[in-house]
């Protein structure tokens, strides 16, 4: 067998691999909730905790399991772990991955889902650990964009 063939027959599995990692990993109702709650940009863990209603352990281990998969990227800002989509490589797992997306943005629950974000992120009667939490990067953009016309509003021409 040639290197040409050799190298051929590599890529397949890999690509076969991580095909079948992105459909295991959306093939659980609490994973695709949390890829969805993550589309607009990072979010903090005890955000997810709050809007699933689900426990701490529960939504650190599909976090894991994404991010084992792949399609999610981790940081720590001091206690609080943040969590966001990942750029995928391969160019057919990605174009699965962006329609499965497309796709929960469509769906009701998951648009209940986001709006239970951005009303636990946004709330004046937060629980006091989400209070003191970063907030997700699509509630900051908004908040500075609104504070930024507020100035322009109230500014004399």
């Amino acid at each position: 067998m040639s290197p040409k063939n050799k190298s051929v027959k590599a890529n397949m599995k890999n690509t076969a691999a991580e095909l079948e990692s992105v459909f295991l990993a959306l093939g659980d109702r609490t994973r695709l909730r949390l890829l969805n709650l993550m589309r607009d940009g990072e979010v903090c863990v005890c955000f997810f905790v709050e809007v699933l209603d689900e426990p701490q352990p529960k939504i650190s281990r599909h976090l894991a399991f994404l991010r084992k998969a792949g399609l999610v990227a981790s940081r720590r800002e001091a206690k609080w772990m943040h969590y966001s989509i990942a750029e995928l490589k391969n160019s057919t797992a990605r174009r699965i991955f962006e329609q499965a997306l497309e796709a929960l943005g469509n769906d009701a629950d998951m648009q209940r889902d986001r709006a239970a974000l951005t009303k636990a992120c946004c709330s004046t009667r937060s629980p006091e650990l989400l209070k003191r939490a970063p907030k997700p990067a699509f509630t900051t953009k908004r908040s500075r964009i609104t504070t930024e016309t507020q100035r322009t509003q109230r500014s004399p021409l």
